[in-house]
């Protein structure tokens, strides 16, 4: 069963366990200052006082790395395919849980560890401080905007990410995060995809705050969402500022329709509108998130639209 938070006017949304322990979560994760200091090596999985110094080694299979990121400790999964050797570029996926969640959450209703095996690219799934993203509208005051960043560039440099084919998405609170990250981060990332997640909040308010190098978008919204109104609103925000020229709405299957969207910067975007979805993904697997009275995979159509964009660079 998925519930629902309201902390004062911003609207949490994530799989929720019980209703005390995740406003006990919210207010944790809400009301945290801003740390300081410098990024530092990553270190065991194991917490310890003194904690020992260990780099991730680029190989395959599954790692969890921990590091400091201005003084605050966080982590991240990341998984390898096969027969991965860091002597070859490979796509490298970002993919973000909702609020409250965990990068193995993500792991587990995306599907992208065994997507990751068979088209041969790399995935990591990083954990929000306080199993939240401070994104657009929720959750806390983190700096995941240069934490992604630090991910991303230690990927290139240690994994031999491809830097024209690094790609963001995420549910709910993690999908807010891949339009945040798409905006500040427009260097790094070639495309997003949100997923029951949207350009919402103060990004609403401010006409400029739009990607200042192309970024493709794929984004799948459900019309039984409670946020849908919002999602639905942020998507053609994004392309009446991007300039976009957008198709007629075509039907996919009985209950969804795919539009798609060229923008004058080069980008495109895709919209899924199902009509009978609530906050969930599409094909999704073991979760209340997951929406499976569909033919559609969003797992796999976002890998199919990732891989025809890469980065588009002037």
């Amino acid at each position: 069963m998925r519930r629902m938070l309201t902390r004062g006017t911003t609207s949490l949304r994530g799989p929720l366990a019980a209703a005390a322990l995740s406003t006990a979560l919210c207010l944790t994760a809400c009301s945290s200052d801003p740390d300081s200091g410098k990024a530092g090596s990553a270190t065991s999985e194991k917490s310890s006082p003194s904690p020992k110094q260990q780099r991730e080694v680029p190989r395959p299979g599954d790692q969890s790395v921990k590091l400091t990121w201005k003084g605050t400790p966080r982590t991240y999964k990341v998984h390898a395919p096969p027969g991965y050797t860091p002597d070859k570029r490979l796509p490298l996926v970002i993919a973000m849980h909702p609020y409250p969640g965990t990068g193995d959450y993500a792991a587990q209703i995306t599907g992208l560890t065994a997507k990751a095996d068979k088209e041969n690219f790399l995935v990591v799934y990083p954990d929000g401080h306080n199993q939240g993203f401070n994104a657009l509208i929720c959750c806390g005051s983190e700096d995941d905007v240069g934490f992604l960043r630090t991910i991303t560039d230690r990927f290139i440099d240690k994994w031999n990410a491809d830097p024209d084919r690094i790609y963001a998405t995420g549910i709910s609170n993690g999908g807010d995060m891949s339009f945040k990250a798409a905006v500040e981060l427009h260097d790094i990332f070639a495309a997003i995809a949100p997923v029951s997640g949207g350009y919402i909040g103060s990004a609403m308010e401010d006409k400029t705050y739009v990607p200042e190098s192309p970024v493709s978008v794929i984004t799948f919204i459900g019309e039984l969402d409670r946020y849908y109104g919002e999602f639905d609103a942020g998507i053609k925000a994004w392309e009446k500022r991007l300039r976009c020229e957008s198709d007629s709405p075509r039907k996919v299957e009985k209950q969804a329709t795919r539009t798609t969207a060229r923008c004058a910067d080069g980008s495109r975007v895709v919209t899924y509108r199902l009509s009978e979805m609530t906050h969930s993904w599409p094909g999704g697997s073991n979760s209340d998130m997951a929406f499976t009275d569909t033919t559609l995979n969003a797992t796999d159509l976002v890998w199919e639209f990732f891989r025809f964009h890469p980065k588009k660079r002037t």
